[in-house]
Formats: C-alpha cells, structure tokens, sequence
C-alpha cells in the first residue's frame, strides 16, 4: 500500500509557491542564552538594525503575503518587512515559540545544571515536555497547519514570509518536509534575522535554502 507523506498531501504538483520562515532579530535574552520561549522579550537596537538588513534583502524577493507570531520580537521583525513592501502582516499566536514552563527565563548554564538528564533526552530526540511545557510534535501541530494555510492562498509561483522563531521554524520544517520528529534536530538553528526557503515540487515541499542571510542563488548542475 502506498504511503503519502505530510509534504506530498499538502502540495499540489507545479504550482512553485515558496515559503520563507524568517527568525526574528536579535533580543537580550538571545545575547544572554537565556530561553525565551514564550516570553514575550523585545528586539534590541541590534535586533532592529538586522531586522532592517534583512528586510531589504527580502523585499527584492517580492513577496506575495506574511504571516508572524504576534510576540513583539517578531512582529517588530515583520513590521520592517512592511514598511518596504505594502504588505499586510497577518499576527497568529500560534507561530509562537514552544512554550518550555520552568525553562523559561533560564540561562544555557542554568539549564543544563538543573534539569541536565531532562536537556540530554531532548537532544537525543526524545520527546521531552521541556520545563513541563510543550512537545515539538504539539509546536508543529499548531504552527504547520497555520503556515500552509496560508501558502495555499499564494498565487502560482508566489512567495509567503513566516515570522517565527528558531525552535517553532524548525519544527514547522521538520513537519513539511515529512521527516520523522526524532530527525529534528538534525536541521541547524537559524541566527537571529537568517531564513530558510520552502519550494513546492512535483512530490511536494524541499528545503532550498537554510539559515541563510544573503538572497539564495540557483542551484546549478546535477540536482537542480
């Protein structure tokens, strides 16, 4: 019996849609290695010059519709996007970063030496309620849903941007490309203001680009 992946069901062959998950700009918090999560932690003067860097390169991309978490360090990230390009931005909590309970407001250091075999299991794949907070599997299912929807309003060969966060991106990729949640992590976090690229196919999404801060460029010989 043939088995249909998330990606393939969720696409429809030929369109060429892109989706572009951006990660906010840089806040304290980041700067600290604290674990924001949920926390709605603003962008820093740094953050808001990334912010700007980056929306002048994407505004060349000509984008079609975005869509952000409503927590200020990426809506403030969006809003730069905005002013460039006319684009309306959509706010949705449910691109929220994981919600991680105790974790929250923690530093890397202070993490690992409390709740070290917790951090351990997570970073072996495990499914772990970091801090008693979400699952990643739960992260996706609340944030994939939002940003395919959105995408299926795109125009043949349009351009969605997604405002997140580096954890809800990742999880968000993982889902679309059909990869099993254990594989996950495999997938390097984003600094702050880089982006990935979604392109649709003929079998349904691929990962083009990732964390990339500079506008993609063709890719040219034997696996184009």
């Amino acid at each position: 019996m043939a088995v249909t992946s998330f990606s393939e069901a969720s696409a429809g062959p030929g369109r060429g849609r892109r989706i572009i998950l951006w990660r906010h700009g840089q806040t304290s918090w980041n700067v600290e290695r604290r674990f924001q999560g949920s926390t709605d932690v603003e962008l820093t003067e740094t953050g808001l010059a990334q912010a700007r860097r980056a929306a002048r390169l994407l505004a060349s991309l000509k984008p079609d519709a975005m869509v952000a978490s409503d927590l200020r360090r990426a809506a403030a990230t969006a809003a730069e996007l905005a002013t460039l390009t006319g684009l309306h931005v959509t706010h949705d909590e449910a691109l929220r970063e994981t919600y991680a309970g105790v974790w929250q407001g923690l530093t890397h250091e202070e993490i690992i030496a409390r709740y070290g075999d917790e951090y351990a299991a997570w970073k072996r794949g495990e499914p772990v309620r970091r801090g008693g907070g979400e699952l990643e599997t739960e992260v996706a299912d609340r944030a994939a849903p939002v940003v395919l929807r959105h995408a299926e309003k795109l125009p043949e060969g349009g351009t969605l941007v997604v405002v997140s966060h580096g954890g809800t991106i990742r999880t968000t990729i993982g889902r679309l490309l059909g990869l099993d949640p254990r594989n996950w992590e495999s997938l390097g976090g984003l600094s702050n203001c880089c982006w990935s690229v979604l392109g649709e196919g003929a079998r349904g999404w691929r990962l083009l680009e990732h964390n990339a801060g500079t506008l993609p460029e063709p890719v040219l010989g034997d696996d184009d």
